[in-house]
């Protein structure tokens, strides 16, 4: 039995969803952050180094990195290759796809969700008003540029591909969904009609909706 460990309010919950997907039954182990730092516990560094989350246990095999985990069920239990293009051209959009989501995006999400609880507690309060100036000072000159970039270049690829791999649902699609989401929730969609439609598109399916009710509640970190 496949055990995942479970991290509320993260990445995680991707990998539920690829399960629900291929239909592979699994247990889950579900950990909660800590309320102040909003960390993952020290219990999950008994399951693997890092102490992070997603990591994924299958006969023996102990998985970390949700992009890595995500191929891996795609390789070994996706048998009609439903999840993975099989058009040559298909399968590099695939692969990118795959890589951009935590390479070129949610780098620029995460400083940004740093920078912006500059000046809030835990910093001291003499310091703070500095330290709020600077983090609004950086998103505004540099990663809200940058986000906006990247939301563009998003929006025009889902104008000629419903998915983004291609016209077929994959696996991609899962790895995307995260940063999508975040930068939904802090932001919203409204002015990219395609990002919008594909992510209604993609959340409307019965596995991603089974991969929510079996992890819990689902927020982005803010």
């Amino acid at each position: 039995m496949i055990t995942v460990h479970h991290l509320d309010n993260s990445r995680s919950q991707r990998i539920l969803w690829m399960l629900e997907e291929l239909s592979v039954p699994y247990e889950i182990q579900h950990y909660q952050r800590d309320k102040k730092s909003m960390l993952a516990p020290a219990a999950l560094k008994k399951v693997h180094p890092l102490g992070k989350s997603p990591v994924l246990e299958d006969n023996g095999l102990i998985l970390a990195e949700s992009g890595a985990i995500i191929e891996y069920l795609q390789e070994v239990y996706d048998e009609g290759s439903t999840l993975k293009p099989s058009a040559f051209a298909e399968r590099q959009q695939y692969r990118y796809w795959m890589h951009y989501a935590e390479g070129s995006l949610m780098p620029l999400l995460v400083m940004k969700l740093i920078f912006s609880r500059l000046g809030k507690p835990p910093m001291p309060w003499l310091i703070r008003p500095l330290a709020g100036a600077i983090g609004q000072g950086v998103q505004k000159n540099y990663l809200d540029k940058q986000i906006y970039t990247h939301m563009d270049y998003l929006e025009k690829h889902l104008a000629t591909h419903p998915y983004f791999a291609g016209y077929q649902f994959s696996a991609a699609d899962i790895q995307m969904s995260f940063p999508i989401e975040a930068i939904n929730a802090r932001a919203g969609l409204g002015q990219y009609p395609h990002l919008n439609a594909w992510l209604s598109n993609v959340t409307a399916r019965p596995a991603y909706q089974k991969a929510l009710e079996n992890g819990g509640p689902f927020t982005i970190l803010r």
